[in-house]
């Protein structure tokens, strides 16, 4: 079993049940929980570095978006309901998390949503096929970091936007700790990590502008190429 199929396996329960997404949004009480203890953050401090992260998105978009990973959909899946004219694309390495996303956007009956299982090391999209590339909470599990960057940029239009957020070391030592000894043992996340001033430097040599700030672990980015 190879590097990216651990990872994928290591998020195979997590997609099927309701923990996770309680989680990322900080809505249950086990979510609360672990969100104070990993992250150090309070719901205030979620709802913070996701609205930034998504506030890359304008709007009533009306163009093509790529998001990678989708995950479950928790956070994106109820935004793209307020986008009916924008083409949105998902793709996940995990189908168990996908098939999670696909689940919400079917009760919610989109239809300009397109599901794919792939990697995003190698991308199944031509060059310049995407107004917006959004990727929440993914960079830190990535097995092939430098790939994953070369294939977002090379999907993206000139003028187009990259945004999200992801986990980065040296912001928060609690963190840290726990990401070392927990979750990379576990493979939910794969190292190398980014620190804020060697994310800072590769966005700036990538894109043409860079917005970037953080809310204790999790780096939040907006970039122009």
């Amino acid at each position: 079993m190879d590097r990216k199929d651990r990872i994928r396996n290591a998020y195979r329960l997590t997609g099927c049940n309701s923990f996770y997404d309680g989680m990322i949004t900080c809505s249950t009480f086990l979510g609360r929980m672990v969100c104070r203890l990993v992250w150090d953050m309070d719901v205030e401090d979620c709802a913070e570095y996701q609205a930034r992260a998504l506030s890359g998105i304008p709007e009533g978009f009306t163009g093509k978006l790529l998001e990678v990973p989708v995950g479950t959909g928790v956070l994106t899946v109820p935004l793209y309901q307020a986008m009916p004219d924008a083409e949105i694309v998902c793709l996940d390495y995990s189908p168990d998390m996908m098939a999670q996303a696909q689940k919400k956007a079917e009760r919610m009956e989109l239809e300009n949503i397109a599901f794919h299982q792939g990697d995003v090391g190698a991308l199944p999209f031509e060059d310049e096929s995407f107004d917006i590339v959004l990727s929440l909470n993914g960079f830190h599990a990535f097995p092939d970091k430098e790939a994953a960057y070369r294939e977002t940029f090379r999907v993206l239009k000139s003028g187009g936007t990259f945004c999200g957020c992801f986990y980065v070391a040296g912001s928060c030592k609690r963190t840290d700790r726990i990401i070392r000894y927990v979750y990379q043992p576990m493979k939910f996340f794969a190292p190398p990590y980014e620190t804020m001033d060697s994310l800072k430097e590769r966005l700036n040599h990538m894109y043409e502008h860079v917005e970037l700030s953080n809310v204790k672990g999790i780096a939040c980015f907006i970039c122009r190429k």
